[in-house]
């Protein structure tokens, strides 16, 4: 008996003498467990990815007028409910790092998952670059000054988010429900003044159709990114659920903020160029004074701060997962030592972002758009051909439809975008100049290629 409690304790001895080696040898090669984020913090992360609130939306009723209830309600049910579809299938099947970028790679190939990868990318950085020009104006309620000081402010903003961002996706999900309940609070008290006990003078007729093509673009623009959103799939808790669940709960109220701003602008009696000039916080000041104003004011700034960092957490995996490809410098796949995030490719889409910040919003929009599309596209026939390749592999979500029935079901947005484009290019010089640039741009993706087949060969 005490020969077997020798023999055991050298065991154990032995034993914890290998452990400790092991664990020392293989120091800082073995990853931390990666942290996830459950339904609510996606459904905030998601919220601000595509909206971060009715902030952008002014402009559509300079465009649209009186039409733009009805714009705003039918678009995008045409426009979005059709790729959130192909977004819920395609995640369901593969829930992965990258996700768009893994979808096309999988149904189309590597020379389509590149076409996917940079286009998303340069819209994404497009995307970015509105939204420190936004902060500048919202923050300008406080602080008049700040316009002299607005490219040291929005670096700023792009580099305090990138800060974020590299400290990991769960701090990123706890910033967002934060900045939600601060953009939603502003609101709930406007509709409450607004609708049940409105104190403004009565309403006078407003004007018709302006721009058909820029109103449905900045309607697009203001409903873009679901698919961005699955870029970080595994880094959320069991995905398909959560994603379904989340999906669901931003959109619904993503088009009940929009529709009820809309209303409320138009029942005013604001002129569209007015409302777009003063934004959001000028119908506060007339329904609820000063105070109402100050506080959509501290909305329209959360709201910009969660749409930045949201948005820059779904970008930056994409050049990650390209880089383990070899389609991008292998620095790009380099994780911190810490925190286990793509840091140099932070690092690098905020160098980019803080390039483009200077140029114009409605150019912006057009190729923001554009570029979006051209993505999209991608996406829906990775769907179609993989229907076709892997009939049987597990999708959790299923999209009701065959070949024919999802061939028609990409029309529709497509139809809405060229109805925008056509209308667009019937405009004005510039729009026709953004317009032009939005194609170019989409064609740098064959030549880059062609020039890196090339120099491989």
């Amino acid at each position: 008996m005490a020969g077997f409690i020798c023999l055991s304790l050298r065991t154990i001895f032995v034993v914890r003498c290998a452990h400790f080696y092991l664990m020392k040898s293989t120091a800082g090669r073995i990853p931390p467990i990666i942290r996830k984020i459950s339904v609510l913090p996606l459904a905030s992360v998601i919220f601000f990815t595509v909206s971060g609130g009715p902030y952008g939306i002014e402009p559509l009723i300079g465009y649209a007028g009186s039409y733009a209830i009805p714009l705003l309600m039918i678009t995008p049910l045409l426009w979005d409910i059709p790729t959130i579809l192909v977004v819920l299938e395609l995640n369901s099947m593969m829930p992965v790092e990258g996700g768009y970028y893994e979808w096309v790679k999988r149904g189309l190939g590597i020379k389509w998952a590149f076409f996917e990868g940079w286009w998303t990318w340069l819209y994404t950085f497009v995307d970015l670059a509105i939204y420190p020009v936004f902060f500048i104006e919202y923050a300008a309620f406080f602080f008049p000054q700040i316009q002299l000081y607005r490219i040291p402010v929005c670096l700023a903003m792009i580099w305090i988010n990138a800060a974020l961002n590299i400290r990991g996706i769960v701090l990123v999900g706890k910033t967002a429900v934060f900045l939600t309940v601060a953009v939603s609070i502003p609101f709930l008290v406007l509709y409450y003044l607004g609708f049940i006990h409105p104190v403004y003078s009565a309403p006078h007729a407003h004007e018709g159709m302006h721009s058909l093509g820029l109103a449905l673009f900045t309607i697009m623009w203001n409903f873009i990114g679901w698919d961005n959103a699955t870029t970080y799939a595994g880094e959320v808790q069991r995905p398909v659920r959560s994603y379904l669940k989340a999906i669901l709960i931003a959109f619904s109220g993503i088009y009940l903020f929009y529709l009820s701003l809309t209303w409320l602008a138009l029942r005013s009696g604001i002129p569209g160029s007015v409302f777009a000039e003063k934004g959001i916080p000028y119908l506060g000041m007339l329904i609820g004074g000063h105070s109402l104003g100050a506080l959509l004011s501290l909305g329209g700034v959360a709201s910009m701060l969660g749409i930045f960092c949201a948005v820059l957490l779904s970008v930056s995996r994409v050049p990650a997962v390209m880089g383990n490809d070899k389609l991008l410098p292998d620095i790009f796949t380099k994780l911190h030592s810490r925190y286990q995030t793509p840091y140099i490719s932070i690092i690098v889409c905020s160098v980019i972002v803080s390039l483009l910040i200077l140029r114009p919003l409605s150019d912006l929009i057009v190729l923001d758009i554009c570029l979006y599309t051209a993505g999209i596209s991608l996406e829906f026939a990775a769907l179609i051909n993989l229907r076709k390749k892997e009939a049987d592999t597990g999708r959790p979500f299923r999209i009701p439809l065959r070949r024919t029935g999802l061939i028609i079901l990409f029309l529709i947005p497509l139809i809405i975008f060229i109805l925008a484009l056509g209308s667009t290019l019937m405009g004005s010089a510039d729009n026709v100049h953004a317009a032009v640039t939005s194609f170019l741009t989409i064609l740098s993706a064959p030549v880059l290629w062609f020039l890196m087949k090339k120099g491989k060969q």
